[in-house]
């Protein structure tokens, strides 16, 4: 389903989820830095989830969001005049990520969300990997937490299973 010309979502196995707060997820996101960029969100199964993880990070085990960054088009190759940057995908694991959610005693939707937030972030470039550069996107997360009326309590919850670290 296409809610812009900007974020595709593609549910193929139908998972119950709220499309459009996803979009609004990205959307959100992708405003509050001033980004006119497409993307893809993907909601897959665990089984996906885990060969991609297995291919591209060497782990054999699912998790809950994948980020994907695009690569850059080489310098000879202009994109269209009105089409926006592709930043890249997000892939989320619905069992996995419902089942966290669950665990954790979050809404649903609210975790699938923040997913879509904190990768969006990754694709925009931030990343975890060191405490300065976690301050820098969890202030940005928390700001579109906020923006989206989501408790950012349910961030540490989930800290520690957020491993939606750049799928290349």
């Amino acid at each position: 389903m296409s809610l812009s010309p900007n974020i595709e979502i593609l549910n193929d196995h139908q998972y119950l989820i709220d499309e459009t707060r996803l979009h609004r997820a990205a959307s959100i996101v992708l405003e509050q830095h001033d980004q006119d960029a497409a993307l893809t969100i993907v909601i897959t199964n665990d089984d996906e989830v885990r060969s991609l993880n297995r291919q591209f990070r060497g782990i054999d085990t699912p998790t809950d969001v994948l980020s994907f960054p695009s690569e850059e088009l080489p310098e000879e190759i202009e994109p269209l005049e009105d089409e926006s940057p592709y930043i890249g995908d997000l892939v989320i694991a619905y069992p996995y990520a419902l089942s966290q959610a669950q665990r954790e005693h979050h809404l649903p939707q609210d975790s699938f969300d923040l997913l879509v937030v904190h990768g969006t972030l990754h694709l925009l470039g931030y990343d975890h990997d060191t405490p300065e550069h976690k301050a820098q996107m969890w202030a940005a997360q928390e700001r579109a937490l906020i923006a989206l009326a989501i408790p950012v309590s349910i961030v540490p919850a989930l800290e520690g299973d957020l491993h939606d670290e750049s799928g290349t």
